[in-house]
């Protein structure tokens, strides 16, 4: 015989239910293009939530000023739950107005931000363009072409795929001084015989080793994947992280108060020659050529398209070293930030400082770029800022398309990266031919 006992709901104890997760702090522009006129007024709506539900109760800090720049506006108020519009004030000339709201909640700061832009097509650069630009440049080339390639290469079995083989590959490159110094990287190469197009992948900024562009091999496109430090990239991480915390510290202002030893004339240089490494290639199809990355990547996209002519396109998303004079200008300059601080530790605003940057920023090259280019960026990056960047690309002669993600920062979304490369992998296979 069956036996039921019906426990009423009503005897169990209740069980004590606590919650946790992640708050986020929405903020949007009264415009869904987030554009503006200069002198129109910008209304900014600030909102939170948790689980999906408005969150109320709360206090909320909003601070409203030009990107980068101290806030104009600096209040704490009661965050209803429907939100909260603010008056954000106004541009008068072509930039961009950042409202950045924060909360407080359980001993932890949850952050949002919104970005409006004024006429950003009008933006134009602060930095100068020195009259012996083009000489010094074509000096460095000269003596990069009088050091042999001395090419390296050496497989790596387990970093390719079906469609492509890899190597570890070791360069000849100038030096910081008179001492020749080396440049490397990862070669990945279409396995099926042929003449393919290449692709230089520079990189982002810190330091850190690479595996290589296997998948976009597979497609029938030679790539290199290239580091800038002057050391193999397929080491341990801790050696990359040990080096990123000491000696290469910084190494973004090494040498700033000379233009003959800073240390991207190494870098700049340097993705020549990778290059010279890809156009001797004997699959090459000696026509088609680009070059691609992000953030200093994305700079280094740019300088090395200006710098060299066989370069016949690029894809730039977020580019650093964009307009760093912006600060000397009261306005936001490019990373890395170098002319933010006007005194202390941080500060390099001399005048030997200034004159080098002319002849390293990438509004300078861009003014030099023909070629055809994509551009992407987003309008809340705090590391690239949108004014740098629109300042370098508002210059460039030649033909350029630009794909922005708007509420993005310092960072891409699957859809961008995937459009990206859909436009690498089809200009290369339809340039030139």
């Amino acid at each position: 015989m069956l036996r039921f006992v019906i426990i009423s709901m009503l005897a169990l104890p209740l069980l004590a239910q606590d919650r946790t997760g992640t708050i986020q702090i929405r903020v949007s522009t009264d415009h869904a293009d987030w554009r503006y006129e200069p002198g129109q007024q910008v209304r900014f709506r600030i909102q939170a939530v948790q689980d999906g539900q408005p969150l109320s109760g709360v206090q909320v800090t909003y601070r409203i000023g030009p990107e980068m720049l101290a806030p104009v506006i600096d209040r704490t108020v009661p965050l209803p739950a429907e939100g909260l519009v603010v008056d954000g004030g106004m541009l008068e000339a072509p930039g961009f107005l950042r409202c950045i709201a924060t909360i407080q909640r359980n001993g932890r700061t949850y952050r949002g931000l919104s970005t409006a832009a004024f006429r950003p097509e009008a933006i134009q650069p602060t930095q100068q363009d020195p009259e012996d630009f083009d000489q010094f440049w074509a000096a460095g080339k000269a003596a990069l072409a009088k050091l042999p390639m001395d090419a390296k290469v050496t497989p790596l079995a387990d970093y390719g795929n079906a469609g492509a083989a890899c190597s570890h590959v070791n360069l000849q490159n100038v030096g910081m001084g008179a001492a020749p110094s080396r440049f490397y990287g990862i070669l990945c190469e279409p396995r099926a015989p042929g003449k393919y197009p290449a692709l230089l992948s520079v990189p982002g900024a810190g330091v850190r080793p690479y595996r290589g562009m296997a998948e976009i091999a597979a497609k029938g496109i030679i790539t290199l994947q290239v580091g800038i430090h002057g050391i193999p990239v397929n080491l341990e991480q801790s050696l990359y992280d040990s080096l990123g915390a000491g000696a290469l510290a910084a190494y973004n202002t090494f040498g700033l108060d000379s233009r003959d030893r800073y240390y991207y004339r190494r870098v700049y240089l340097g993705c020549v020659r990778a290059n010279d490494f890809l156009t001797s290639l004997p699959n090459w199809d000696g026509v088609n050529l680009a070059v691609t990355g992000g953030s200093q990547g994305g700079a280094l996209s740019i300088v090395t398209a200006g710098l060299d002519p066989r370069v016949k396109g690029l894809a730039a998303l977020y580019p650093a070293l964009s307009d760093v004079t912006g600060y000397l200008h009261n306005r936001a300059g490019g990373w890395p930030h170098m002319f933010r601080a006007s005194e202390g530790p941080l500060a390099h605003r001399t005048a030997d400082k200034i004159a080098t940057t002319r002849y390293y920023d990438v509004v300078n090259f861009a003014r030099r770029v023909k070629v055809p280019g994509l551009y992407t960026w987003g309008f809340n990056d705090e590391t690239c800022p949108p004014t740098s960047m629109y300042s370098a690309f508002n210059v460039i002669p030649g033909e350029k398309k630009l794909l922005l993600a708007l509420e993005t920062g310092h960072n891409t979304v699957p859809e961008q990266v995937a459009e990206v490369e859909a436009w690498v992998v089809a200009f290369l296979k339809g340039a030139g031919r």
